[in-house]
């Protein structure tokens, strides 16, 4: 007579994990499938395999890698898990080429809730869904309790660019127009203000989204005229900028009445001591393009429920300091500089 062993139900309801979860056996096994394959079930993650393989078609290849270590895990307009997956489409979108394929790896602290796993893992999983994405790859590890913030994601995408598409930060000339597609702020501030318990009327709910469709509709109006596509995210509108700047040697000049800014986010932005375009977006671009596309290109954000509030902000100029400058709303000029590290609250 044979004997089965003995396995013991995922509590997901009320259980947490333990370092059993990550060791490789049983429990780890249990947690993967119950949790994780449940969420993003694929043909791919049915094999459980150490890899995926997919099909390559013609064009050239883009990948990205980045890391999520936001506190607190969920806030108003998503989680960890849905700004893992967004983020990650969004870095792969901003070369103009269509994503295809992500792989997720976790570092879960012991005594995490099974509940918030599940939470996480399905917002993860209806994000990509949504995208039309999918995660083929993952890895769990458990660490002891104290040796992380709950739940860390990496992630991994590698999507398909067009032939004869090619972004890049350092292609942006003189009389380059800057286009934004939308208010900034809304992400950053969403953290921020959980955080740190401020409440109001109305509330501010991150901008995260993926934003593959809206560089695909801007690419398709804008061609070659396109230079280089970014997504603020730490360090904002500025960072982005200032980048592009030092990578093509020239300065940029934005009108601080063309930058939209939710009533709301300012005020609390003003609250913290922080200007809106130093704070992280999530679901917002900015775009350099040359400037008889800009027109095309705009229209195009503006028809898109992305980019219905889409602005021309500034141009790029000569300039051998490289800086970004603003004219103020009260006609004033000054430099938009880096915030330094410890200026920038944790919140992507």
């Amino acid at each position: 007579m044979s004997v089965k062993a003995y396995q013991r139900k995922l509590d997901v309801e009320n259980g947490r994990v333990e370092l059993s979860h990550g060791a490789g056996g049983r429990a780890m096994a249990q947690l993967i499938s119950g949790l994780f394959h449940q969420a993003f079930g694929n043909e791919w993650l049915a094999g459980s395999n150490d890899q995926s393989a997919f099909d390559v078609t013609a064009g050239r290849m883009v990948m990205t890698t980045d890391g999520y270590v936001i506190s607190p895990l969920f806030f108003p307009g998503g989680n960890i898990g849905s700004l893992a997956v967004h983020g990650t489409i969004n870095d792969i979108a901003m070369s103009g080429a269509r994503p295809l394929y992500l792989s997720a790896s976790f570092i879960i602290e012991e005594g995490f809730r099974f509940s918030d796993i599940k939470t996480i893992a399905e917002s993860m999983g209806a994000a990509a869904c949504a995208a039309g994405v999918y995660i083929i790859a993952g890895d769990t590890k458990v660490v002891e309790r104290g040796k992380a913030d709950g739940l860390f994601i990496s992630m991994t995408g590698i999507g398909l660019v067009a032939d004869g598409l090619d972004l890049s930060a350092d292609k942006a000339k003189v009389g380059d127009r800057v286009l934004l597609s939308g208010s900034l702020g809304d992400h950053g501030v969403a953290i921020m203000s959980k955080r740190q318990n401020v409440a109001f009327q109305t509330e501010i709910v991150s901008d995260s989204a993926a934003l593959h469709s809206l560089a695909a509709a801007m690419v398709a109006a804008g061609g070659g005229g396109i230079r280089v596509m970014r997504d603020p995210t730490r360090g904002g509108l500025a960072a982005a900028l200032n980048e592009i700047a030092l990578q093509s040697e020239l300065g940029f000049h934005l009108q601080e009445s063309m930058i939209p800014v939710k009533p709301a986010v300012a005020a609390t932005c003003e609250l913290l001591g922080l200007e809106p375009i130093h704070v992280a977006n999530e679901g917002k671009l900015v775009a350099i393009v040359a400037p008889d596309s800009a027109d095309a290109v705009l229209a195009a954000m503006k028809a898109h429920p992305l980019g219905s509030n889409a602005a021309d902000i500034g141009e790029a100029v000569a300039d051998d300091h490289k800086f970004v400058q603003m004219t103020t709303d009260f006609g004033g000029r000054r430099i938009v500089d880096w915030l330094w590290g410890e200026q920038l609250p944790r919140i992507c």
